[in-house]
């Protein structure tokens, strides 16, 4: 079973100005895309064409790396469009509730994930995770992934240069101050925590 390009959850331009149609365009419809075809290649007439997502990122961890890079990065990308909306939302009263216990207010929650989203080195991924019923910013490198680390992802942050640079040129400061400022989707991390599993790919 050949996996499909997740659709965006929103018309192309409903990111504007924090990101264009054009970076969309470029970063869904090409680098996101490439990912999948790369992936589906990979699994054709193997054991993996009818498993899912997420157990494919499971079992190739470690020992097939060109398909978990493109396993996880179809996985990860998914997430990131979700982890967005054409306007903020806010979290929920248990999130919320998590949120303070874990770093003080809403408010120091997004400094914290702008700081550490501009002290990632090179490219990856900035999350804000549970586990255990606590809150924590993880970050992971490149194509890893939180989709089968023990963690419940919530939210996500891409800081891969293409994410960012048809509109931000090289600064990942003023992407991530307008995408975590006003675009950050709290219904889908409220979603996520009330859920208390892993997100799946559809």
């Amino acid at each position: 079973m050949a996996f499909a390009l997740s659709p965006l959850p929103y018309p192309d331009t409903a990111l504007a100005p924090a990101i264009s149609a054009e970076t969309l365009s470029f970063h869904h419809g090409k680098h996101h895309q490439a990912y999948v075809d790369k992936m589906n290649a990979a699994i054709d007439g193997t054991p993996h064409a009818d498993a899912s997502l997420e157990a494919i990122i499971a079992a190739s961890r470690g020992s097939n790396q060109g398909l978990f890079n493109n396993a996880a990065q179809s996985w990860n990308h998914a997430f990131y469009w979700h982890s967005m909306a054409p306007a903020t939302t806010a979290p929920s009263a248990d999130l919320a509730a998590k949120i303070d216990a874990a770093f003080g207010s809403v408010d120091a929650l997004k400094q914290q994930l702008k700081d550490r989203g501009l002290g990632h080195f090179a490219s990856g991924w900035v999350w804000l995770a549970e586990k255990d019923g606590k809150l924590s910013i993880e970050e992971t490198h490149d194509a890893d992934t939180l989709a089968d680390s023990g963690f419940n992802p919530l939210l996500v942050l891409d800081v891969w240069e293409h994410a960012y640079y048809l509109d931000h040129q090289n600064k990942r400061p003023a992407y991530l101050d307008a995408v975590v400022e006003t675009k950050l989707n709290w219904a889908f991390a409220s979603e996520n925590l009330a859920r208390g599993k892993v997100w799946t790919y559809a």
